[in-house]
């Protein structure tokens, strides 16, 4: 008989309780919609179709009630929607970065927070921080303030505020004589709408591929109707890609470096890491890191800097 039990993903953060896989069968009693979205694989374990938006959604909703007592979670039909554990791992490494100085209790800015609002509910519910969300686009405000007010144990710990200037990261949204521990940004890192789409078409494909391996060729005629993996403009390209977004985070940071300790932000390309570094230090940074973190099969990395 084969099991169901998930298997130790040994290359997450190890405080990440998303590092032993998913209990399908767990989640799905926590979160019925899921269960449609079940099937076994070729050795008998359940999974679902991660090419599938609505799938990865109900796998999200499961696991935010599961680990974070987050009931009342949904986004938007086209919005992106994240894997939950990948994004708890920047949550956890910034915690390590933290306790140099700031212990376990702290206060924090997500820029780009997105319809989803998933790092503030990771870092508040996990950690008990205070959490500020920010973002430029109204419909993801929208959202992600119903999910705050929706859940009381969001409320108390969960700001969300609308980025008015779109030609600003911090300001507007840093309020004077408020002093944050960190900020952290998941920034948009296509440099246009051709190659967002090209992107989410590839990913597409790859899921899809690999479904298919798992569940049998019947499936290809559903995953080839998908070709949008989700994701609003601004959350996957803004002009110039990450490297533009993040240089700009910089350089605005000197004007907010006596009310943050740490700034960080995700960088999608390792090559991006030393013109950024680079740009941090010529502008008087007292200390630049690049955090590694993986999952899985896929590296990922943050950098972060203090004046």
């Amino acid at each position: 008989m084969k099991s169901n039990q998930p298997q130790t993903k040994s290359e997450m953060h190890p405080r990440n309780p998303h590092n032993k896989g998913y209990d399908f069968t767990q989640l799905a009693q926590l979160h019925t919609p899921l269960q449609a979205c079940l099937a076994p694989n070729p050795v008998g374990k359940l999974t679902i179709d991660f090419s599938q938006p609505s799938a990865v959604k109900a796998l999200n909703s499961a696991l935010l009630k599961q680990y974070y007592q987050v009931v009342n979670w949904d986004i938007p039909d086209g919005f992106l929607c994240p894997a939950v554990p990948g994004r708890a791992d920047y949550v956890h490494y910034i915690a390590d970065l933290l306790q140099l100085e700031s212990g376990s209790c702290a206060k924090g800015l997500d820029i780009g927070t997105g319809a989803n609002l998933i790092y503030p509910i990771v870092a508040s519910q996990h950690y008990g921080w205070k959490m500020v969300g920010s973002d430029i686009e109204q419909a993801s405000y929208n959202n992600a303030s119903l999910i705050a007010e929706s859940n009381p144990n969001l409320r108390k710990l969960v700001d969300v505020r609308l980025q008015k200037n779109r030609n600003a990261i911090f300001a507007g949204i840093i309020k004077p004589g408020e002093t944050f521990d960190f900020t952290m940004c998941n920034p948009p890192f296509h440099v246009s709408a051709e190659a967002a789409m090209s992107g989410s078409r590839k990913k597409n494909r790859n899921l899809a591929k690999h479904s298919q391996k798992r569940r049998g060729k019947d499936s290809t005629a559903k995953h080839q109707s998908s070709l949008n993996f989700g994701g609003q403009h601004n959350e996957l390209w803004c002009e110039g890609g990450e490297l533009s977004f993040v240089s700009n985070m910089i350089r605005e940071s000197i004007d907010f470096k006596d009310q943050v300790t740490w700034f960080t932000s995700l960088l999608s390309k390792k090559e991006n890491v030393t013109p950024l570094t680079g740009l941090a230090k010529s502008l008087g940074v007292s200390e630049c890191k690049t955090i590694n973190m993986a999952q899985g099969a896929k590296a990922s990395r943050f950098i972060a800097w203090r004046f």
